[in-house]
């Protein structure tokens, strides 16, 4: 054990925070398990914990190898993912995976193994990496005409809009608009994510706000022809369109069916709890085990346990922050960024649609709910945020065997 320690690299803060997600994650999906287990199983719910196991274990073995890679081979590592990804979006799109007699087009079956894999989550990873790679690439050119004063609004001497179109904009709309039929709140969450990226690598206002523009512009064209061709984008356009209507206009739909069994979930918990294992709506919620774990986890924990979940993610908000602030490069700052803060971004997403904060999205709760692709990239972008943190520790290391006493100094 303590050579596993040993080996250990990185924020130790986001390797514990990690850790009690995962632990924790265990009884409510245990719990939640159960109505799987009546549904699709002999009634035992052991084979849905040992999976949730299993998924958990390669996921932090994905989190340990990734992060013992130097983080600058990512550069080179999202060049050539990212045809690899768009092909896969492509299959994905066009297979249509049908999962338990629902439409799933946002998966992907593996050959010859059998499991679901859901591409839009790795492509997330691979653009937000590539995003911050072609950023940190450009950066010297992103100068100002002093004459003018230093400002965002004003033109950089030396990077055209036109320059970046192809780089930069070309695989992300093109990425975006593969997924976007199957899957709108993962598109947002990804668009959202570059725009934030952009603007923290210093991308000029005035070239970001025409990009917002298009982006809004293709969304509009997209929503028209939805809706005049309806085959043409069949199942997962109407279901999210019927999810923003339903949040608006309060209709009695599926959505809302399992919006009020949250809120009743939420309702009983009071301030400790039911007790593990004691959740009664987790029998008549859809998706308590993965969309809605965070319903259950409150009628079970109470609010006591909502409190700590929130508390978990916000440190890890925190130590993102932390590690970001002191990377030793821009690229390192940017990856920090990019693959890091959807993580916590998807788990408020996800409480807050528990609360109807927000309108059904579908959005699981990072290293909590159950599902083996969520897991894995959750703890692939970890690793590499680990990694970017590791290299700090090297610098430290070798600043201090120069000069013990600055040390003290650059540490929190």
């Amino acid at each position: 054990m303590r050579t596993v320690f040993q080996n250990i690299k990185g924020d130790k803060a986001i390797w514990a925070v990690a850790a009690l997600l995962a632990l924790f994650s265990f009884l409510p999906v245990y719990s939640a398990s159960s109505n799987l287990a009546y549904l699709y199983g002999d009634g035992s719910t052991l084979p849905f914990l040992l999976k949730h196991f299993a998924h958990l274990l390669l996921g932090f073995a994905i989190l340990y190898g990734v992060h013992k890679i130097p983080y600058h081979y990512f550069k080179g590592l999202s060049v050539i993912a990212l045809p690899i990804v768009i092909i896969l979006l492509v299959m994905t799109l066009a297979q249509g995976t049908t999962i338990e007699g629902a439409n799933a087009s946002r998966w992907i079956r593996i050959p010859f193994v059998g499991i679901g894999f859901q591409t839009s989550t790795l492509a997330a990873v691979v653009l937000l990496t590539y995003v911050a790679r072609y950023l940190s690439k450009i950066k010297d050119k992103i100068e100002y005409d002093a004459s003018s004063g230093f400002s965002l609004l004003s033109k950089p001497k030396n990077l055209s809009f036109k320059e970046t179109l192809v780089p930069l904009w070309l695989p992300v709309f093109l990425i975006l608009g593969l997924i976007l039929p199957a899957n709108f709140s993962t598109t947002a969450i990804i668009f959202l994510m570059v725009v934030i990226v952009v603007f923290v690598g210093g991308y000029p206002l005035r070239y970001l706000g025409i990009i917002l523009g298009v982006g809004l512009l293709l969304l509009t064209l997209f929503i028209l022809t939805a809706k005049a061709f309806p085959g043409v984008f069949p199942n997962r356009v109407d279901t999210w369109i019927s999810r923003v209507e339903n949040f608006t206009d309060k209709k009695d739909t599926d959505a809302d069916y399992q919006i009020e069994k949250a809120k009743i979930a939420i309702a009983s918990g009071g301030i400790a709890g039911l007790g593990p294992g004691k959740s009664i709506q987790k029998n008549f919620l859809p998706q308590s085990s993965s969309d809605f774990i965070y319903a259950i986890i409150v009628e079970e924990f109470g609010l006591v346990g909502a409190l700590f979940l929130l508390f978990l993610y916000m440190l890890l908000l925190f130590r993102l922050v932390i590690v970001a602030y002191k990377a030793s490069s821009f690229f390192g700052k940017l990856l920090v960024i990019g693959v890091g803060l959807p993580i916590v971004f998807q788990a408020l997403i996800n409480m807050a649609v528990a609360v109807e904060l927000f309108p059904v999205t579908g959005q699981t709760l990072p290293l909590i709910s159950s599902g083996g692709t969520s897991i894995w990239m959750t703890c692939l972008a970890l690793g590499m945020v680990l990694s970017v943190s590791a290299k700090r520790e090297v610098i430290l290391k070798e600043e201090q065997e120069e000069n013990p006493l600055d040390i003290l100094s650059q540490t929190i």
